[in-house]
């Protein structure tokens, strides 16, 4: 059998590759960052051609650096950022437009007009999601709208639809799949999450063709194989799930109740709610979180936009740091925020409070604020958004939260994970391969084939690295969040 399974993990700022090995470990992992490209005003795209360039460079760098061929590969499971939205033709494979990022705001005036038409319940109970610029649906009309003679093309099957993972697919098997998982399906406002079909009604309120749609199939089976000249032989690719799905499987949320939380370019909790779907009316969506055979897991999550992408801000806008993980250190400069807040909604706000029209506010700036505070609130803002996620979602779904698992790339910093059990009053459960998106993606992949044989595989391979325990007083815990609902309020609102 063979050795490895590969992950591409395909993320907002970067796409990367990881080789794992049985036990679930790290063998190689390459990345590359690509540039954003931001056009307007709260508005996001990305070149898909750089997403597919890069995305191959890291699977080829990581064989090399594990010093093996694609030969020994078992299978190939992908993840990606979800919602972000591509069009391409189907004859040649061209992209006909930049990619509409999931952060993107472009599209809000649809949204505007969907819900004062009276369509946002109808979306709400077929999808589970609210009508909001985040998702694909909108971003599929806009560009339809955009080019005359597109939608034409679209209905003739011309043009295809397709989020990362799609697109990813098609290129990876030379043009012969279009497919999608129905973890990435039930983030497009475009699928019904109960009959797991696209719905023909939501089809028609947004003005989007079938015939340019992926055929929607489970988050573990073998889709196809890589055409060989990509990586040096063929490789089936076997797993696909939206990256935070991929992560509550990686963190092995398999139970009801099981909770993770991502800290990445956003922040996103997840809560494992079984075979049944939980919905909201307080800010949170009901997605699918994979399928496996007939088996569908539903979960309610929380999805913040701006979290790590903050830090990224400290450094790229500011200048105030040279890489991502100087901001710990900088931090470490001053105990606290000296009563500073920063409210990171540069695209406006997510879950629960979904103001498409919020902007960032630093507030409590005073003559002894420094940048370190600065600093330091912009981390703490991810504990904050966690905590207005959690407080919904506990009351939702009526499953108390008594610990929570974490990964992410800002999941290293001890400080910020610190504060969030403080701010919890949870423990907070950092893994020893703290991969896990990439993983989640690698489990789905390794079971398809036989790689690894069942869930309880991946439950033994779950190691823990270290347990921060809360031990802030209930009075300091509560000043402190007082002060950030005070600040998100600033917030709110501010764009005409």
């Amino acid at each position: 059998m063979s050795r490895y399974i590969l992950a591409l993990d395909q993320g907002t700022t970067s796409s990367r590759s990881i080789v794992f090995d049985r036990a679930g470990r790290v063998v190689a992992l390459a990345q590359e960052e690509f540039p954003q490209l931001f056009p307007g005003p709260g508005h996001v795209e990305h070149d898909p051609e750089a997403i597919w360039s890069s995305q191959v460079q890291t699977a080829r760098d990581a064989l090399a650096k594990a010093g093996i061929s694609a030969a020994d590969l078992a299978a190939i499971g992908v993840t990606n950022q979800r919602e972000t939205t591509i069009l391409w033709e189907k004859a040649t494979g061209r992209p006909v437009a930049n990619a509409i990022v999931w952060q993107s705001r472009v599209t809000a005036p649809i949204c505007d007009r969907l819900k004062a038409e009276g369509h946002e319940p109808t979306f709400r109970r077929k999808t589970g999601l609210v009508v909001d610029a985040y998702f694909s649906g909108t971003k599929i009309k806009h560009l339809l709208d955009s080019f005359d003679g597109l939608r034409a093309r679209a209905a003739r099957g011309e043009i295809l639809f397709g989020t990362v993972d799609s697109f990813l697919l098609w290129r990876l098997t030379g043009g012969r799949r279009h497919v999608t998982d129905v973890s990435n399906a039930s983030r497009t406002l475009l699928f019904n999450i109960h009959t797991q079909d696209w719905d023909d009604e939501l089809l028609r309120l947004l003005d989007v063709p079938r015939a340019m749609l992926p055929e929607v199939c489970a988050s573990s089976e073998v889709y196809g194989e890589t055409v060989p000249e990509l990586l040096g032989a063929s490789v089936p690719v076997a797993g696909i799930a939206g990256d935070q799905q991929a992560a509550l499987f990686g963190q092995a949320c398999f139970e009801p109740g099981a909770a993770k939380n991502t800290y990445g370019t956003g922040c996103f909790m997840l809560l494992n709610t079984g075979a049944t779907p939980v919905p909201s009316e307080k800010g949170l969506v009901t997605t699918i979180g994979w399928r496996i055979g007939r088996e569908t897991v539903y979960a309610l999550e929380g999805s913040v936009f701006i979290a790590g992408a903050a830090v990224q801000w400290l450094r790229d806008g500011l200048r105030a740091i040279r890489s991502s993980a100087d901001v710990e250190a900088l931090m470490a400069e001053v105990p606290d925020t000296d009563g500073v807040y920063l409210v990171p909604a540069f695209v406006g706000l997510g879950a629960p409070y979904w103001d498409p029209r919020a902007r960032g506010v630093i507030v409590g700036l005073t003559r002894n604020t420094k940048m370190a505070h600065i600093a330091r609130a912009a981390v703490d803002a991810m504990a904050y958004q966690t905590r207005d996620v959690l407080e919904v979602m506990q009351v939702e779904s009526g499953l108390p939260l008594t610990t929570l698992k974490v990964d992410g790339g800002a999941a290293a910093n001890a400080a910020l994970l610190q504060f969030q059990a403080d701010l919890l009053n949870v423990p907070v459960r950092r893994p020893v391969v703290s991969e896990t998106t990439a993983l989640g993606a690698a489990y789905l992949a390794g079971l398809a084939v036989g790689y690894w044989n069942g869930l309880d595989d991946v439950r033994r391979n779950w190691a823990l690295d270290r347990e921060f325990r809360p031990s802030m007083s209930p009075v300091t815990r509560d000043r402190l969040y007082a002060g950030w609902k005070k600040a998100v309020g600033r917030s709110l609102g501010w764009e005409d």
